[in-house]
């Protein structure tokens, strides 16, 4: 225990006298929690729409007139022809243009459905398609309203279970807490060896006699600790400066979140095993983190992948924390569903840890 302590002291310090260790550590997360924020959304807001109006006649009238006033538009080209119409989307001035024909009133007025042609800039692949989502709630409410005045139009209520107001940050916000604490235990542990290889204090190691676990573990339980820390600072970030509501367990969280972090840490070893020098670990720790963040549900879901990458993605940390923390500060999950989650994340903390436990020995052997 003496020795372990002693390594354990001197794995913190050698982390926060380190001025390259501070900065890659402590500022990156912190700033990159406000900045993604705001920044990571798949909203669309403060577009440009074009709109050709040959009609000119009632139902186009209020249909351009909702354009106007929506909020996601910041302004609205009217042209008077489809030639120009066409060419701004061409040089990228809208990100959808709406061509409106001269009988559209006319055919509403008669009873038939009214037909708009909508050009998107294909380009903008994803926010073209959400701004087609906008555009076509937008015609509904007025063929809703048009419709009223001949038939009554049956009430249609839309509930949000979990986030009513479809505030988009309640989403982003505990699923980077998650990222971040990833990449902070990550790049904690990959820096660990790394560094010792290149400062020439790994030769001690070889001739002490500390054990292969008793390195293992004091190179952990430093990155559990910031990593832990630093998650629960994001996580009261996302509670205190944004708001968002918590709904489910903390100690569950809490432990699932050291879980988390100690599934990472085995990775990270196992990257600074086999680093000759810290720009190495660096490296190699956002060669896995990305793909692993990108591969994790965070910004699209694992069903949507081929099935090959959603076995892949099974094996990630991050998809089943995600799953924990999203559910834990919006929904409430439940200890069962939380469980389901949590084995998954200790199997991986077990093969990971025992993976990086071969590689250090193979290391000091």
């Amino acid at each position: 225990m003496s020795r372990l302590r002693a390594q354990f002291v001197k794995e913190v310090l050698s982390i926060l006298r380190d001025p390259r260790s501070r900065m890659v550590v402590f500022v990156p997360p912190l700033l990159q929690l406000l900045v993604f924020a705001f920044a990571a959304t798949l909203e669309v807001r403060n577009v440009d729409i074009a709109v050709h109006d040959q009609d000119t006649g009632r139902s186009s009238h209020e249909l351009v007139t909702r354009l106007d006033s929506a909020a996601f538009i910041r302004e609205v080209h009217h042209v008077t022809s489809s030639r120009e119409l066409r060419d701004l989307i061409d040089r990228g001035k809208v990100i959808a243009a709406l061509d409106i024909p001269a009988d559209f009133s006319r055919a509403i007025a008669a009873g038939r459905s009214g037909e708009v042609q909508v050009l998107v800039d294909g380009r903008r692949s994803n926010s073209g398609q959400i701004t087609v989502g906008y555009l076509s709630t937008i015609a509904a409410d007025v063929g809703a309203e048009v419709s009223s005045d001949t038939v009554p139009a049956a009430p249609v209520v839309v509930r949000n279970w979990f986030n009513p107001n479809l505030t988009y940050r309640w989403f982003i916000v505990p699923g980077l807490s998650g990222i971040l604490a990833l990449f902070s235990a990550l790049l904690i542990t990959s820096l660990s060896i790394a560094r010792e290889r290149e400062l020439g204090t790994f030769d001690q190691l070889l001739v002490s006699p500390t054990s292969t676990p008793e390195i293992i573990i004091s190179k952990s339980l430093p990155a559990l600790a910031i990593g832990t820390g630093l998650g629960l600072l994001m996580m009261g970030a996302a509670v205190g400066l944004f708001r968002i509501p918590f709904s489910g367990s903390f100690w569950l969280l809490l432990a699932s979140l050291m879980l988390f972090i100690l599934s990472v840490v085995g990775i990270g070893l196992m990257i600074s095993a086999i680093s000759a020098t810290q720009q190495q670990a660096i490296l190699g720790a956002f060669s896995i983190g990305v793909p692993a963040v990108l591969m994790s549900g965070f910004a699209t879901p694992v069903e949507n992948m081929p099935t090959l990458l959603q076995w892949l993605a099974q094996a990630i940390p991050l998809t089943h924390f995600l799953i924990i923390v999203e559910g834990s500060f919006l929904k409430a999950m439940s200890p069962g569903d939380i469980l389901a989650s949590l084995w998954p994340l200790a199997l991986i903390a077990l093969v990971s840890l025992t993976m990086a436990t071969l590689f250090v020995r193979g290391r000091l052997q």
